[in-house]
């Protein structure tokens, strides 16, 4: 159980990112959060940070997380409630993470995506085996109207030695967002050499947390105060979120 009135983080110099769309702080819905109370310790310690908007992202993935549009805005309420009644000054969204497979095709065409701002989608693929189809599926989402927005590549490590593949993603109209605590090696140096490739070679349009749980909101605090986040946010684009 955690103590929502713990010691406040605060980002020790510059300004703080506002927008978060990369979160899986919505209980009961994924490996994230699993109980209210854990939503609004996290839901503080972004607050405290600087944060004024959270649009919280749970997986959506075949038979394994299946959520829909209403279970993901249901529950968005009843954190949205709660936060009220903690006077948490936070601006509460939804989207989802959706999982690259044979179902996130058919939800395309039925039109049952959850986008965030005025049409993103955020996906993500497998880490284990390279999708086939990726190049096509963004085709798909942009033909549906869609802004594809490819969660952290540089965690896909089949990609690390063909850098190309980045390049084509953005040129073919894809977005990508790495995780901010790959700017400090969380997931593995490979990942953070590729992430700092991807900010020195201007090909990184958003920064997220990805977060699941207490440890990766209290890790931000060490990326903020990283040279590579110093370098990254002069290129990135999350406060236009709103307004494309």
């Amino acid at each position: 159980m955690f103590n929502i009135f713990r010691k406040k983080n605060t980002i020790p110099e510059g300004p703080p990112l506002k927008i978060d769309f990369h979160s899986h702080f919505l209980p009961g819905l994924d490996d994230g959060c699993a109980t209210l109370e854990d939503s609004m310790v996290l839901l503080k310690q972004m607050h405290d940070y600087g944060y004024t908007h959270l649009i919280m992202s749970p997986h959506v993935m075949g038979d394994f997380y299946k959520n829909t549009t209403e279970m993901i805005l249901g529950k968005l309420e009843t954190v949205k409630e709660e936060a009220l009644k903690l006077k948490l000054n936070l601006k509460l969204e939804a989207t989802a993470e959706y999982y690259l497979d044979e179902w996130f095709d058919e939800k395309i065409k039925k039109n049952e995506l959850l986008p965030f701002g005025a049409n993103q989608i955020l996906f993500e693929i497998s880490y284990v085996n390279e999708p086939r189809n990726l190049f096509e599926t963004i085709f798909k989402l942009q033909i549906a109207g869609y802004q594809p927005v490819l969660a952290h590549p540089e965690r896909y490590n089949f990609y690390h030695d063909r850098f190309e593949i980045y390049e084509e993603l953005v040129a073919k109209g894809c977005r990508l967002q790495i995780n901010l605590l790959s700017l400090i090696g969380y997931y593995g140096i490979n990942e953070k050499k590729i992430a700092e490739k991807l900010i020195d070679k201007n090909l990184v349009y958003y920064v997220s947390s990805d977060a699941h749980r207490l440890n990766h909101v209290e890790l931000l605090g060490r990326v903020f105060k990283s040279e590579l986040f110093k370098k990254v946010s002069r290129q990135i684009h999350n406060h236009e979120i709103y307004s494309v």
